[in-house]
């Protein structure tokens, strides 16, 4: 099982997502750091990507060369913003045997568009203008507002080279799976929804619906306590039901 984080988590963090709980049911785990993540970012200087393809197949290149990895049996999984970057990997490397997405994302734009006034036709194109003086004057106030989107927007802009919070922004319309890529995947696929993902709320259910290959919808409620994004704080219960699915998926694949 191959495994990476997203947005603003380091390999590291993946022991607890995912990792510790496929080692214990007999998977053998990779958890890497992509471009974009900690110490790609950090120690070589690489931003994000959104053809993240060419990030995953080295890395199964690495896993299925390997004498203890059945290669018939590799999955992927992808946490918060790799809810959409493992399905987009899926799409064009075929040798994965499964995907699962913590939680799915069909378009990282979701979460930047609804802070705009206006259609959306008339926001992306201000995003990518030369300049959009109402926009930046908009994001400004909007970081001067509330510490958290100051933090999204600025390590947003570490983590994909961006050198404005515009340029931020307008950087995640290009991570879609839109335009038939998703409709792309063929390996059976679990689309993971938390009831109350702050993030990107009803995503999952719009990744879901333009899949074609073999797919779950695996839905996480606050009642049970897993309805947060990515299901943080309920870790033991979300595993298991993904290594449930895991399990049944890659059983008679050899």
């Amino acid at each position: 099982m191959v495994v990476h984080n997203g947005f603003d988590g380091p390999a590291e963090e993946m022991h607890y997502n995912g990792a510790a709980a496929g080692a214990e049911r007999g998977y053998q785990v990779l958890s890497f750091d992509g471009p974009g993540h900690a110490a790609a970012r950090r120690l070589d200087g690489l931003v994000f990507r959104p053809d993240w393809e060419h990030v995953v197949t080295p890395v199964l290149d690495w896993v299925l060369a390997r004498p203890e990895v059945d290669s018939a049996r590799v999955g992927l999984l992808g946490l918060s913003m790799g809810g959409l970057l493992a399905p987009r990997a899926a799409a064009f490397e075929h040798r994965l045997a499964a995907c699962v997405a913590v939680d799915g994302v069909y378009e990282l734009a979701s979460t930047v568009l609804r802070a705009f006034p206006g259609s959306r036709a008339d926001t992306e194109t201000a995003l990518r203008a030369d300049s959009a003086p109402h926009v930046d004057a908009l994001m400004e106030k909007l970081m001067a507002s509330d510490p958290t989107i100051r933090w999204a927007i600025t390590h947003g802009m570490y983590v994909m080279g961006a050198d404005t919070p515009r340029a931020f922004a307008a950087s995640y319309l290009d991570y879609t799976l839109a335009d038939g890529i998703a409709e792309q995947i063929t390996c059976p696929t679990l689309v993971c929804d938390g009831e109350n993902d702050m993030f990107w709320p009803g995503q999952p259910q719009v990744l879901f619906d333009h899949l074609t290959c073999p797919k779950i919808l695996l839905r996480f409620t606050s009642a049970e306590g897993a309805g947060a994004h990515s299901q943080f704080g309920a870790q033991r219960l979300a595993y298991a039901r993904i290594y449930d699915w895991l399990d049944d998926t890659l059983a008679n694949r050899r």
